[in-house]
């Protein structure tokens, strides 16, 4: 099944992996309608593309949603939409249960009435906390260990529930940690380049913690083509690089790429999370027998482009554009 000439609806589609994602499908032919409430996505980040698409502003809770769905006639849904940056978690539990769980079972509830044809339900490789074992399959035992990823878990198993209740036609994609352009929120390595472009000084929290990262553009790619998979649907699928890498060895590459000889790194205790996942690393075998995929940029090229676009847009990210930056990265609260 080839997405050209579909009308595909992402929710979420002005934010980092969403914007990407519009732009693969505009690529492939698709007729694409983007619904995002802009909290934390932008249209700056559409801005190359928006002549070619239709934006909606809108909140995924709205009762009203399955209008749209039905007003467009749309016939595929990417479900972006979500409160993604962990620490905010701490402060606000019920703004992600609500957005990230109630919001997404009601996209999935619009769908089937609308008759929508295939929804991604993006999950998280969060959900599977503390390592059992490595590289990590979909068997692996789920143990979230923060309020963002219990809420993406119970949007996994009401997509599942519903799926062989009601028929949902679902896919459930647990994608493991994406880096590159138009990232919209202070996770470690744009947080990295920030600081070492002032300096050869660090301030980082967990310096251990391991991460499976893929490059957003390879990530978009795959998510089409993991949509155009008829044999995909019902089925939760990993998507990740099978390569991890340290804090500490992200920090010495990305100074290395910045032209510093060496860095300096301290661990703010501030900066450690209550509970922090050691350890993520992806074993994507049923993506690649699904569809195919396979990563094609590597890890230097992808911060080299990712290094390049921060200096080309004022040496600031996009919620450094909107919030000074120290009041939007998260500080563990002082206890008196």
């Amino acid at each position: 099944m080839s997405l050209k000439g579909k009308k595909v609806l992402v929710t979420g589609g002005a934010g980092f992996i969403g914007s990407h994602l519009v732009q693969e499908l505009l690529k492939v032919g698709a007729e694409v309608i983007v619904y995002d409430n802009l909290f934390s996505g932008d249209q700056e980040n559409l801005k190359d593309i928006e002549e070619q698409i239709l934006l909606i502003r809108g909140d995924i809770r709205d009762r009203e949603f399955v209008k749209i769905l039905k007003e467009h006639e749309v016939e595929y849904v990417y479900n972006l939409a979500a409160e993604p940056y962990i620490p905010y978690s701490y402060e606000r539990p019920w703004s992600f249960v609500e957005i990230n769980t109630m919001g997404a079972l009601n996209v999935f509830l619009a769908c089937k009435e609308a008759g929508v044809k295939r929804i991604i339900q993006y999950s998280t490789s969060e959900v599977y906390g503390k390592a059992r074992y490595l590289p990590m399959d979909e068997d692996h035992p789920t143990y979230p260990l923060s309020t963002y990823a219990v809420s993406k878990l119970a949007a996994d198993r009401l997509a599942f529930t519903l799926h062989h209740e009601i028929g949902l036609p679902v896919i459930i994609l647990r994608q493991f940690n994406c880096y590159g352009p138009r990232v919209t929120q202070p996770y470690v390595i744009p947080e990295i380049i920030s600081q070492l472009s002032r300096g050869n000084r660090l301030k980082l929290g967990n310096l251990k913690a391991r991460r499976d990262l893929t490059f957003v553009e390879d990530a978009a790619r795959g998510a089409v083509m993991l949509m155009e998979c008829e044999d995909a649907v019902g089925e939760v699928v990993n998507m990740g690089s099978e390569e991890n890498y340290s804090v500490e060895e992200l920090a010495h590459i990305i100074g290395k790429l910045m032209g510093h000889k060496e860095i300096q790194i301290e661990v703010d205790k501030n900066r450690l999370r209550p509970l922090d996942v050691e350890v993520l690393l992806c074993n994507p075998e049923k993506m690649r027998k699904l569809t195919g995929w396979e990563p094609r940029v590597s890890l230097e090229e992808g911060l080299k482009i990712m290094i390049d676009y921060y200096y080309s847009h004022g040496k600031k990210w996009l919620w450094e554009k909107k919030l000074v930056p120290e009041e939007k990265i998260w500080k563990k609260p002082s206890r008196k």
